[in-house]
């Protein structure tokens, strides 16, 4: 991210630039999906359930999807039997490094 950008409170508008992306983000599991997709890249189905201990099948299901709906995550589908299936950070998906990595650094002050 390039632009130089301050806290301030924007009266005049229908809704907080920070709580438009802890809206798009929220969500348990999340976060985390992101990093795993930062970090590694691709990745298919599989490689994230094994990676996110604990998460159901059905939770990373909901949260792909979602992640896909909003311009997040692409998913690419190739004409294999049995299909394969794999997920990727988009440019938008990307630009959430900063935010990671700041709250890495946080968390290590912990």
């Amino acid at each position: 991210m390039t632009t130089k950008v301050h806290l301030t409170r924007d009266p005049g508008t229908k809704e907080c630039p920070i709580e438009k992306t802890l809206n798009m983000i929220s969500g348990k599991w999340t976060f985390l999906i992101i990093r795993d997709l930062l970090i590694d890249g691709t990745l298919r189905f599989s490689d994230l359930r094994r990676s996110l201990s604990g998460i159901s099948p059905k939770t990373l299901s909901t949260r792909l999807k979602d992640l896909e709906n909003k311009g997040i995550v692409s998913r690419t589908v190739y004409p294999e039997v049995p299909p394969r299936v794999e997920y990727s950070l988009t440019k938008k998906g990307r630009e959430l490094e900063d935010i990671l990595l700041a709250m890495k650094a946080f968390g290590m002050t912990l």
